[in-house]
C-alpha cells in the first residue's frame, strides 16, 4: 500500500505541470487583470446609468471571477493532497491511500474538463442550447428512434446538473415522436452540444417487425443557441408570421398543458415552423416560440453566412443513409461510432443513457485547430 501511495504521490506532483500549462491556456493573469479593470469600472459615477451595460459588466465580472476561483481551488487542492500523501509515507499510514488515490482522480478528471472548456470560445459557446428531434422516413421505427435520442439527450443534460425543458412535443403515430424540442440550460450548454447537430442512424432488429429483421433507421438533431430578448440582430416582422393556437398533445404528461393555449409560428419567408405547449399561458408559449424563431434564423444565418433573412430556407440536410455524423448499432454487436472523429464506444446501452462524453471531447480536441463555429 505504500507503494501505491508513493505511486499517487509522484502522479499528483507531475499535475503540477498540468495545472501550470491549464493557467496558461485559461490566461488566468490575463483575467485577473481584466476583472480588476472592470470591477473599477463599477466605481464610476455614471456606471448604473445604463442598466444593460452594467448588467453585462457585472455578468463578465463573475464569469471571470468563477472561472479563477475553480482554477485556484483546484491548485489548492492538488497541494493539499501533494501534502497527505507525504505524510502518510513518512508516518507509514496506509490508510491515507484511498483518500490520496481519490483526489488524484478528481484532480485528473476537473484539469481535464477546464482544459476542454479552453477550446469553448465561439461567442455564444456559453448559451443555453436548444435541440429539435426529427424522425426520418421510416414510420413508427424512425420515430421511436428519435424518441430514444430525446431521452439521450435529456439524460446527458440531468447528468450534468444543467436544467431541462420541455418545450414541444407531438406524438408519434404508434410510437415514439414526429418532433420534440427541449432546451438545456447551463453554462456552456450550447458549446458543449454543437456538435450533436445532425443526422444519427440506428441499426437493430426492429421491435416492431414481427419478422424479426434488422432495420436502419435515422433520426436528426437539431440544435441552436438560445438568444436573449435583448439580442435584436434578428427582426421578426408581424406580417412575415403565421401564429395559431391549438390544443396541447402528447406524453408530455405533467409538463404539457391540456388546453388551447399551445402556440404554432410559420415563419412565411422561409417556411420554418416552431412551435411551444408547455408554458402556463398562450401569451407565455407565444413568447418561447418567438425566442426559438429567432434562435433557429440566428444560427442558419451564422452557418450559411448569408446577410439577408429572406435568403435563409432553413436546414436542406436529408435524414438519410450518408448524411449521418454518428452510427448506434445493437445487433449483431453493440457499438456507437462518430463518424466524423472515428470515436467509438461499445457500451451501447451507457450511450443511450447519456454517457456522450467521449463523442463531445473528440469532437472538441479534433476541432482545436479549426475556426470556432457557433
Amino acid at each position: 500500500m505504500i507503494i501505491a501511495l508513493e505511486e499517487a504521490r509522484r502522479a499528483l506532483i507531475g499535475l503540477r505541470d498540468t495545472l501550470r500549462d491549464l493557467g496558461v491556456a485559461l490566461r488566468i493573469e490575463e483575467l485577473r487583470d481584466k476583472s480588476e479593470e472592470l470591477e473599477a469600472q463599477t466605481m464610476t459615477e455614471n456606471f448604473w446609468s445604463d442598466a444593460q451595460a452594467s448588467s453585462k459588466v457585472l455578468q463578465s465580472i463573475k464569469q471571470m471571477k468563477g472561472k479563477i476561483e475553480l482554477f485556484e481551488s483546484l491548485c489548492s487542492r492538488l497541494e493539499d493532497a501533494v501534502t497527505l500523501a507525504e505524510m502518510g509515507i513518512e508516518e507509514g499510514d496506509e490508510s491515507v491511500t484511498e483518500e490520496v488515490e481519490s483526489e488524484l482522480a478528481y484532480i485528473s478528471e476537473e484539469a481535464e474538463k477546464q482544459r476542454l472548456e479552453t477550446l469553448l470560445t465561439g461567442e455564444y459557446d456559453r448559451h443555453t442550447a436548444i435541440l429539435s428531434f426529427h424522425p426520418g422516413a421510416g414510420g413508427t421505427e424512425a420515430q421511436d428512434w428519435a424518441m430514444m435520442l430525446y431521452r439521450m439527450y435529456t439524460r446527458w443534460g440531468e447528468r450534468h446538473g444543467y436544467t431541462v425543458k420541455l418545450i414541444d412535443w407531438l406524438d408519434g403515430d404508434a410510437a415514439g415522436i414526429k418532433s420534440a424540442t427541449i432546451t438545456i440550460e447551463g453554462e456552456f450548454a450550447y458549446g458543449y452540444l454543437k456538435s450533436e447537430n445532425g443526422v444519427h442512424r440506428l441499426v437493430r432488429i426492429s421491435p416492431f417487425d414481427a419478422s424479426g429483421r434488422r432495420q436502419t433507421s435515422f433520426a436528426s438533431v437539431e440544435v441552436m443557441p438560445e438568444f436573449g430578448d435583448d439580442d435584436d440582430t434578428i427582426e421578426l416582422r408581424d406580417e412575415d408570421l403565421e401564429i395559431t393556437a391549438h390544443r396541447s398533445s402528447g406524453a408530455g404528461g405533467q409538463h404539457i398543458n391540456k388546453t388551447d393555449s399551445a402556440i404554432r409560428i410559420v415563419h412565411l419567408p422561409t417556411g420554418i415552423v416552431v412551435g411551444c405547449q408547455t408554458e402556463r399561458s398562450q401569451l407565455q408559449n407565444k413568447e418561447t416560440a418567438l425566442r426559438m424563431l429567432k434562435s433557429k434564423l440566428m444560427e442558419i444565418k451564422m452557418r450559411e453566412k448569408l446577410a439577408r433573412i429572406e435568403d435563409i430556407q432553413g436546414n436542406k440536410t436529408n435524414i438519410e443513409w450518408g448524411a449521418q455524423i454518428r452510427s448506434y448499432v445493437f445487433m449483431p454487436y453493440t457499438l456507437a461510432k462518430d463518424t466524423r472523429t472515428g470515436y467509438e464506444v461499445g457500451d451501447i446501452d451507457a450511450v443511450m443513457d447519456g454517457e456522450i462524453d467521449g463523442f463531445i471531447d473528440a469532437y472538441l480536441k479534433a476541432n482545436a485547430n479549426k475556426p470556432q463555429q457557433n
